[in-house]
């Protein structure tokens, strides 16, 4: 017999939430059907009640200008944020309530730049509460790496706090919910309660089960004897007697929802094996806002057929005036962000990472083993859109931040392509971080004609558009490598670098240089390029190189982890998620090199008090895109980590 339990609560998860989700509360059909109509309802209501603004003039042409783009608009001074806070303009007092069952991902930072935002804005405090209700998913590893992400993000929290650390509070108000005739113990099935909901369409009469009259002091004993692990899992739980047989009442969330059940595995990292029993989401979050004087509850859409359960737990212990926002905290909602084309639900993930043993149902009715391995290395893997992967990635903090900053902040959930993700990522790091020459595919060209010993020191500037700042030195010598791409055996007219017989300009470089012939090895590939040395000719193009004292290190670009733009919409179920992936979302280039100014530069930002959170070298690697230090680099063995490509041109290919 399994246990009703309450409805997910990761806070801006992908639309799979709700397929991963245990059933908790009402099923997936009647709580969706209610958030529709409630959110369709409160969009109208907020577009009636916005004030309308005045037309803008229309802007005349724009002179010419290098001068820098406006700062990105204060999410918090003005639209959704602001009128929430116009409800109730008080102290604020916010919270971020992760779950500690799974590393935090890409739509986490917007909840997180949300709470510690609205808080630092107004001048209030943020709370790190780990929602620690359900131990058999909880780890130690979640915990560190959640506190480690949100001061990644620049966020120091008043205080991390724990919904454990309220336990015993939060079973002495359940005893007095009891006896106040406002919960009882209910020994139905997950199928029986979902009859008693209005069954599989949800179109049935609804009804109270034959526990929700029993006695009250009937209920607080069989209670106690749920906490002193008199009951297994699924024979007994704990529900709110809400307003199930209403029929006026048509949201789910009052539908008699669990605050307690009994969990099979019950030893908890911070309470230890004291408890049998733990409390569910929907009867902990609000009373735990009650008791930390949270002024501001805000949260995900999904949460927005809650507030009504929210306030009315709250009201029964008075701890909210009914109707007012003048006593209690508040409950708002805004629009989770999701990134098309990535994966962000925490058990598919999984199966990325770990790889999946599968139970496949085979058409005679049988059933067979299936075995799909991984497709990552982990959770920090590049590839991924968790938040210790975009930072492995090399994306800056502020970056993301600046991300969810342009977004802004409504009730609309908020859809972004990839692509507009990494322009908003490139654009903060276009002024942001040095350029220096890195070659992932070279080829050694010989320059005839000149001594062994040739070198000429050319200083170039890390910012080609600020010449008096920062400086590097490039050893030119006689030998030197290119891209093999940069190079065609076979000229053609569409071809604008190097080819047998063409000149091109090497970027910096004191002379151009000729192709006269080239070698190639046994399996065809060019290995040599002989050139020699032209004056006075303007090359029609310019290609970047790296000298003999250049570094070895390995670069991996990173390309989309599957084939299509939807992989939730794939066969997660039976493995066929596998089918589509990108053979390509990794390409490691082994024998690149880079400048060897980088080691300086290194040590530079080693040395740098300002790097202390944050200590990946990032660059941006002329002509092929913008890099990290992967953190497995060690001493010289050195690995890099693309963060995105440069900006696309018409001239890109030529």
């Amino acid at each position: 017999m399994e246990t009703p339990t309450e409805p997910s609560k990761e806070a801006s998860t992908a639309p799979e939430q709700a397929e991963e989700a245990e059933e908790k509360g009402p099923s997936k059909r009647a709580l969706e059907k209610a958030r529709k109509k409630a959110e369709k309802a409160e969009k109208k209501k907020e577009l009636a009640t916005r004030p309308k603004e005045p037309k803008a003039p229309k802007p005349a042409k724009p002179a010419a200008t290098d001068a820098p783009a406006a700062p990105p608009t204060n999410m918090f001074a003005e639209g959704w944020l602001k009128r929430v806070y116009e409800e109730k303009p008080v102290a604020v007092r916010t919270r971020f309530p992760p779950e500690p069952n799974g590393y935090l991902h890409i739509g986490h930072a917007k909840a997180i730049a949300v709470n510690f935002g609205m808080a630092k804005h107004h001048g209030g405090i943020c709370f790190l509460r780990f929602d620690d209700t359900n131990p058999e998913k909880e780890e130690e590893v979640f915990f560190n790496s959640i506190k480690e992400m949100v001061r990644w993000l620049g966020f120091e929290p008043y205080q991390v706090t724990h919904s454990s650390d309220h336990f015993d509070r939060l079973y002495e108000l359940a005893e007095e919910l009891i006896r106040k005739d406002k919960a009882y113990v209910c020994h139905c099935s997950k199928e029986e309660v979902n009859l008693q909901r209005g069954g599989p369409d949800n179109r049935s009469p609804r009804y109270g089960c034959a526990h929700r009259e029993r006695p009250t002091e009937e209920s607080l004993a069989k209670f106690r004897a749920m906490r002193d692990g008199e009951y297994k899992p699924g024979e007994a739980h704990l529900r709110m007697k809400q307003s199930l047989t209403d029929p006026k009442e048509g949201n789910p969330q009052m539908w008699d929802l669990a605050a307690y059940r009994v969990l099979e595995n019950s030893w908890h990292p911070q309470t230890k094996d004291k408890w049998k029993i733990y409390p569910t989401y929907d009867f902990t979050h609000c009373l735990c806002d009650a008791f930390e004087e949270i002024s501001h509850s805000l949260c995900t859409t999904e949460f927005y057929l809650s507030r009504q359960s929210y306030d009315w737990l709250l009201e029964q212990f008075d701890m909210k005036v009914p109707g007012s926002e003048e006593k209690g905290p508040m409950q708002r909602e805004y629009g989770r962000l999701n990134v098309e084309g990535t994966i962000l639900s925490k058990r598919r993930i999984t199966m990325l990472v770990n790889g999946a043993t599968l139970t496949i149902k085979n058409p005679d009715g049988t059933t067979s083993t299936k075995h799909v391995p991984p497709a990552v290395r982990g959770w920090d893997d590049p590839r991924l859109y968790t938040l210790v992967a975009i930072r492995r990635r090399g994306v800056p903090a502020q970056a993301l931040l600046n991300f969810v900053s342009e977004l802004g902040v409504t009730t609309s959930l908020t859809v972004i392509q990839t692509y507009k993700f990494e322009s908003s990522i490139r654009k903060y790091l276009e002024r942001t971080v040095p350029r220096i020459m890195l070659v992932l595919d070279p080829v050694k060209v010989v320059i005839d004609g000149l001594p062994d010993d040739y070198r000429v020191d050319v200083k170039v500037p890390y910012d080609p558009k600020a010449p008096e700042g920062a400086s590097r030195v490039m050893p030119f010598t006689s030998t030197v490598y290119i891209e093999r791409g940069d190079f065609r055996k076979v000229d053609s007219p569409d071809f604008f670098r190097l080819a047998p017989g063409k000149t091109v300009g090497l970027q910096n470089a004191p002379f151009s240089v000729k192709c006269e012939s080239f070698e190639e090895d046994d399996e065809g590939r060019v290995s040599l390029i002989r050139v020699s040395k032209v004056e006075g000719v303007k090359p029609k193009a310019f290609i970047h190189w790296v000298g003999t004292e250049g570094l070895d290190v390995t670069a991996r670009q990173y390309n989309t982890l599957f084939k299509c733009e939807e992989p939730n919409s794939l066969d997660w179920k039976e493995g066929g998620y596998a089918n589509d992936l990108n053979p390509e979302s990794e390409i490691v280039w082994p024998n690149a090199k880079i400048e060897p100014a980088f080691a300086e530069l290194r040590k530079e930002h080693a040395a740098s008090p300002s790097h202390a959170s944050d200590d990946l070298v990032r660059f941006q690697a002329v002509r092929t895109g913008y890099f990290c230090v992967d953190p497995e680099s060690e001493g010289d063995k050195l690995v890099l980590n693309q963060i995105v490509t440069l900006k696309e041109d018409s001239g890109k290919g030529k």
